[in-house]
């Protein structure tokens, strides 16, 4: 129930469905994208000219900051005094004025390989990242990711046009098909990559179990929402939410079969303690450091929640009846 056969690809999409987020189906998410409106979840003080009210920054007249040479950057911004004194390359960076990249952190690591409706976290996961970069491409903007899989991590710098696009979904879809191996990149890896790369200004969505969201997470996390617009989406199953009913069940890691047996209200209290103590603890860290906070269940449909998280006072206009 919680693991891949390892010969899983996406091209097995007719029997995967739910384990595996195959490519073609992230592709027709396309569909469902349009009307996903990916306005800045948080507003700012000072709104810059263009088509958002958030501190966009790129080459333009006005400097901003020094920070590590990442692929793509003008040659011609390099800060050869601060390379020079560091020993690492670094770049001028500018207020920009037009566009607003989208960074997805997607993790679909061991922990996410668990589901019992509708599908694993990491399929649900994927199928909303696939919404949100739709949405952005629909929308003209350049989207680029950081995509966690049992095997590596990959990264793919923001870039207009559906062909970069399409890279992003076929190396999120090879995610979620990929083997477990022993020594596999870690979340932290990728929120210390995610946090070296990005640009002030940026959209980012960080979509996880957060199953390993300890103190370790508030250093980089907190950065990136310094600067940067940053929504985390916690993307759960029922069951770690919520105990079954009272009974004996048969359960299985993928090695053996072992039977547990579900009780009262202590047991149930003691089952679903760790869940709710991560969530709050994420939920105080995200308040404190005015980051978005989402929830998705894998047998939510992620366009309806998406949208009703995005965009809650469409929902209010709708269950709101006519005097």
């Amino acid at each position: 129930m919680s693991w891949i056969e390892g010969n899983a690809t996406p091209g097995a999409e007719a029997d995967a469905a739910g384990v595996v987020a195959g490519s073609a189906e992230l592709v027709q998410m396309r569909h469902a994208a349009h009307g996903l409106d990916l306005g800045p979840a948080l507003r700012v003080e000072t709104p810059l000219a263009g088509p958002y009210p958030s501190p966009f920054r790129g080459r333009g007249l006005d400097f901003d900051e020094v920070r590590a040479y990442q692929p793509g950057d003008d040659v011609r911004q390099i800060d050869w005094r601060v390379t020079a004194r560091t020993g690492r390359v670094h770049s001028k960076v500018f207020h920009e004025e037009h566009d607003r990249p989208l960074w997805l952190m997607l993790d679909a690591g061991p922990s996410m390989r668990f589901g019992t409706r509708r599908a694993f976290k990491s399929v649900a996961a994927a199928r909303a990242a696939a919404l949100l970069a739709w949405s952005a491409q629909l929308g003209g903007d350049p989207v680029g990711g950081v995509v966690r899989s049992p095997e590596r991590v990959s990264e793919l710098p923001p870039a207009a046009g559906e062909g970069p696009l399409m890279d992003l979904l076929g190396a999120i879809s090879r995610a979620t098909a990929a083997s477990e191996e022993d020594g596999a990149p870690g979340t932290l890896d990728c929120l210390a990559r995610l946090r070296e790369r990005v640009r002030s200004g940026s959209r980012v969505f960080v979509l996880s179990d957060f199953y390993d969201f300890d103190d370790r997470w508030r250093l980089p996390l907190s950065d990136i929402g310094r600067r940067c617009d940053t929504t985390c989406i916690l993307v759960y199953d029922a069951l770690e939410a919520e105990a079954p009913p009272a009974g004996r069940y048969r359960v299985s890691d993928g090695n053996g079969v072992h039977a547990i047996s579900s009780g009262g209200g202590g047991w149930r209290r003691a089952y679903s303690a760790p869940f709710d103590t991560r969530r709050e603890a994420l939920k105080d860290f995200c308040r404190s450091h005015r980051i978005q906070l989402l929830s998705l269940r894998t047998d939510d449909d992620p366009a309806a929640a998406l949208g009703a998280a995005l965009h809650p006072e469409r929902l209010a206009n709708r269950n709101r009846r006519p005097s």
